[in-house]
């Protein structure tokens, strides 16, 4: 298989004439070649965005919501075909590639409805015979920037919204998901997207996204992956002055209290723990729980941790596939060697694992004895690993939820509603669960962080519409006459 970009509505070689390979993670082959885009693309590609723009931001909302809904009748109908490539690409287990389409399919929905209302509104005004009310324009041509682990989800998150305000993009998904990334992009051009209005930049390294972060033609960025690199990106932009959204890191915790269900807990943590092999910004990768239920949670865990099967995503039998790459495998390792001199004890994993002596595998790892303010309880792993921090009060879990650097996603399981209502006003990250995982957000609420995780911007829900709308605000005197607000209203 070749992949090429999208620019103007062309699938195009990029111009440097180099290539790059995508490699299935679960066996280490080759899935395809990758026609790099470099430089010279950027500029290309911000020009047909802003060639297009003139004419897109002029369509019709409604008209543009029905081609995103065109879109979302493609994606369902392609999705298994969608979620076995996703699969080969990144590596989570089949029925994760599916949700991962599925999140894509539920956003083309919401966000074409939204092509009927981008809702403005109207506000009494201080003066007789005039009128006042505010509405939405597009922001102009849009920079994304997105991660490999939720290689659609997290595309549809930004595209859908910025598409449906009438803005156009540029797209640059990770060099580790191409495959899917380009095949996504060929459903809006089967469903008849204007060309130009959506364009694709495939490339390894940095120095095509940093062009486009830098391109005085580009009005808004959005991105999602590290924090560090996320910081740079806002230096950069704010250089500029663009508008820019950051969903970045996090470090989020499942709080278990003494009266917790404690099959549900367990359940619940394997799947925010372990799903997508740890690697989402979502992962339970601490599991703040009250002495008196610690014993018997350990126990149930460690039991269910070490019946979880390893392998090939596509198999349906398989709970963890592969991480990324090699590199990540070395990563999370070093991570769990710090933990071990740092004084935590592994109970089960801490190690690659041999999965048909191919593949980037580690073993689901749980960490007993973890201390607040360790590496393993501090830094985000992105892995399958799992840190144990014993807490004697609901009052303590908070504050060594709330000390994080991140703030993301928390989850408390309690069958106390006191305690419950509680945890909901006290802790401070931009998600919270009550009995379930720190995963699973839906695209009609708000979703983002804050502190280290996120500058402030939320995406999905409605939310998801101010990064890539300006408001207007317009006043109509009908008077005949000069009316002066604030002045020839009031009396001296």
């Amino acid at each position: 298989m070749e992949f090429q970009n999208y620019i103007g509505g062309k699938w195009l070689k990029g111009r440097s004439g180099q290539t790059f390979d995508t490699i299935n993670p679960a066996n280490e082959e080759v899935l395809a070649q990758i026609q790099s885009a470099d430089i010279a693309d950027v500029d290309a590609a911000v020009q047909a965005a802003t060639d297009m723009f003139k004419s897109w931001r002029l369509t019709p909302a409604p008209l543009r919501g029905e081609i995103l809904f065109k879109v979302g009748d493609i994606l369902k109908q392609k999705k298994e075909e969608l979620a076995r490539l996703l699969t080969q690409d990144m590596g989570k287990v089949i029925a994760e590639a599916r949700g991962d389409v599925q999140e894509a399919i539920d956003m083309a929905y919401y966000m074409g409805g939204e092509g009927r209302r981008l809702l403005g509104y109207t506000a009494p005004v201080e003066m007789p015979n005039k009128f006042g009310m505010a509405v939405r324009d597009p922001s102009g041509v849009v920079g994304i920037i997105t991660p490999w682990n939720f290689p659609i989800a997290v595309p549809s998150w930004k595209i859908f919204p910025a598409l449906i305000a009438g803005n156009t993009l540029i797209w640059k998904p990770s060099p580790e998901t191409p495959a899917i990334s380009a095949t996504f992009v060929k459903v809006f051009e089967e469903a008849g997207l204007p060309a130009g209005v959506f364009n694709l930049l495939l490339a390894p390294g940095a120095d095509v996204a940093k062009a486009l972060v830098s391109h005085p033609g580009v009005r808004v960025l959005s991105f999602t992956g590290s924090t560090t690199t996320g910081r740079a990106i806002a230096e950069e932009a704010g250089k500029l002055n663009k508008k820019v959204s950051l969903e970045m890191g996090g470090k989020n915790a499942i709080i278990v209290l003494d009266d917790a269900n404690l099959e549900l807990v367990t359940d619940a943590t394997l799947w925010a723990a372990f799903g997508t092999t740890g690697q989402r910004c979502t992962a339970a990768s601490r599991l703040i729980v009250q002495k008196g239920i610690a014993p018997k949670l350990k126990e149930s865990l460690l039991a269910r941790t070490k019946k979880l099967t390893l392998g090939d995503g596509l198999d349906p039998k398989v709970d963890v596939g592969p991480v990324i790459n090699k590199t990540a495998l070395t990563r999370i390792h070093n991570y769990v060697e710090i933990g071990k001199k740092e004084g935590a004890r592994a109970l089960v994993g801490a190690s690659a694992a041999e999965v048909n002596g191919k593949g980037f595998f580690y073993a689901p790892t749980l960490f007993d004895g973890v201390r607040p303010g360790s590496t393993l309880e501090r830094e985000e792993i992105f892995g399958p690993v799992l840190s144990i921090i014993e807490v004697d009060s609901l009052e303590e879990a908070i504050e060594v939820n709330n000390r994080s650097q991140y703030g993301l996603s928390t989850s408390i399981f309690t069958q106390d509603v006191n305690r419950a209502f509680t945890a909901m006003r006290d802790i401070f990250t931009g998600l919270v669960y009550i009995n379930h995982g720190t995963t699973g957000a839906e695209i009609q609420f708000p979703f983002g962080g804050v502190r280290g995780t996120g500058n402030g911007h939320r995406e999905a829900g409605q939310a998801g519409l101010e990064l890539f709308t300006e408001w207007k605000s317009i006043y109509v005197d009908y008077s005949g006459k000069l009316q002066r607000a604030q002045i020839d209203n009031r009396e001296e």
